[in-house]
């Protein structure tokens, strides 16, 4: 995984690690490096990698298994990576990376969840089997199938799912509520009853329902019609029950054909202990603010809380 490190200074340096990216800690955009650390599935961290402020995630997933492959004598890896350091637009880059070395580089990938509505048909399939297995289980449920020639395995939490669909109708009921009392407001304009304040229009009105629409992310559930005559809108009940079958799933996209389902979910989710470390770096071990400015004595620096960070997690 990635993570970014806020870094002091104003100056330019030869080769500067030193760039404007979007802060992971802050959340704008804030001169910093990047940090990528590699762990094992045991979660001991074996390799670390320092990256420019600036550079996307999804470049550096090569470099990162270029350097592992040279410095260990591995048989195989399996790239557990999330959403923003290995995409579904470059997963040849671990198959690829393996052909040239001669060695078996799988991948466990989680989709991202703008892209889901890519899935609506196979979750048309897999929902009632999810449901079924997690009644019967009383908990989360896994199930797996083919999506593109690849193996795409799905688990279904239904607490989450019930937790996601409540939330979705409350912002429908508000953004339905919105829409009522344009409407009426229109209504009562037409009637010779103005209300306070500017004259409202079917085109204003629009306008203000459609900016709250896509503010609450639903502008495939929510459709208004600008081309009608008068101020309208309708709920598309077929995209709504579609939403509602994705809630509460993670999809994973795997090469791995000799792991159950579980395992791979299980797997997936031990990303969570790499986050953990990051934090122990910005907390316990105090990787930031960084003062250095030179990129050999910056990635010294990341050095040194990376094996303070290893001391940390073999002590634990």
């Amino acid at each position: 995984d990635i993570t970014t490190v806020r870094i002091s200074g104003e100056h330019h340096v030869e080769g500067d690690l030193r760039q404007p990216g979007l802060s992971k800690d802050a959340g704008g955009i804030a001169r910093q490096f990047a940090l990528g650390v590699v762990q094992t599935a045991d979660g001991l961290p074996v390799a670390l990698e320092v990256f420019e402020g600036n550079v996307a995630e999804t470049k550096t997933v090569a470099p990162m298994i270029t350097r592992l492959l040279e410095r260990f004598r591995l048989q195989r890896v399996v790239v557990v990576a999330d959403r923003g350091l290995l995409s579904l637009d470059n997963v040849d880059t671990p198959e690829a990376l393996g052909r040239e070395q001669g060695l078996a580089v799988d991948y466990i990938l989680a989709v991202p969840g703008r892209r889901y509505s890519e899935f609506t048909e196979v979750m048309e399939r897999l929902h009632p089997t999810l449901v079924e297995r997690a009644e019967a289980a009383d908990g989360e449920s896994v199930a797996e199938t083919r999506w593109q020639g690849r193996r795409l395995v799905v688990a279904y939490n239904p607490t989450r799912a019930a937790e996601h669909s409540a939330n979705r109708r409350r912002r429908i009921e508000r953004i339905d509520e919105l829409g009522e009392r344009l409407a009426r407001r229109l209504e009562n304009q037409d009637a010779g009853q103005a209300g306070r304040g500017r004259r409202s229009t079917d085109l204003s009105a629009y306008q203000r329902f459609h900016k709250a629409v896509i503010e609450q992310r639903l502008s495939g559930i929510v459709k208004a019609d600008l081309a009608a005559a008068e101020f309208h809108y309708e709920i598309d009940e077929d995209a709504l029950a579609a939403a509602e079958r994705l809630d509460g799933k993670l999809l994973l996209v795997t090469s791995l054909n000799d792991r159950e389902a579980h395992e791979i979910v299980q797997r997936y989710r031990s990303l969570a202990d790499i986050e953990r470390g990051f934090r122990a770096l910005k907390s316990t071990l105090d990787i930031a603010p960084v003062h250095h400015r030179l990129p050999d004595r910056i990635r010294a620096h990341a050095l040194l809380c990376f094996l303070a960070l290893v001391v940390y997690r073999v002590l634990r």
